[in-house]
């Protein structure tokens, strides 16, 4: 089992590194989960509007009560997907998958109000903008955490 393979579907698609993991169950919630979540949020018409530069339009069609949840089960069946096929094994691993989580639910609620250099990036834009610094982040905090830890 490589962990890499399976960590790389399910960012193609929340629920395929369960599937390819043999773990059909978890797949099979995780990809309704992605479905609803999916389409309650509206998250395809802010993809399509985004990158069409409708960004104002794509702030008013948010719905944020169901895009909120998006994040965490993104994140948590990328992190599923590659523990379950033998990465992660080192203490603190899950933190490079879990602080993003974060980052992108935070960056998603400020969204709308947020400009650089006086641009609006939306609601898909910005909060995407968040996942390489809550990776560097998460990836620091575990390294420190390992090196205090076995100190």
């Amino acid at each position: 089992m490589n962990p890499l393979e399976k960590l790389l579907w399910s960012i193609a698609f929340p629920g395929f590194g369960q599937l390819l993991n043999g773990k059909y169950l978890k797949g099979i919630i995780f990809i309704l989960l992605e479905f609803v979540i999916n389409v309650y949020s509206h998250f395809n018409e802010l993809i399509l509007l985004s990158f069409n530069g409708q960004i104002k339009k794509a702030i008013e069609q948010t719905e944020y009560q169901w895009l909120m949840f998006y994040p965490c089960v993104y994140f948590f069946a990328m992190w599923d997907a590659y523990k379950d096929a033998g990465g992660g094994r080192e203490p603190y691993s899950f933190l490079p998958f879990l602080v993003p989580a974060y980052f992108v639910t935070v960056g998603l609620i400020f969204s709308a109000r947020v400009k650089i250099f006086g641009m609006a990036f939306g609601t898909v834009w910005f909060p995407m903008g968040c996942v390489i610094p809550g990776v560097m982040i998460g990836i620091l905090l575990k390294k420190g955490l390992n090196r205090y830890k076995g100190a």
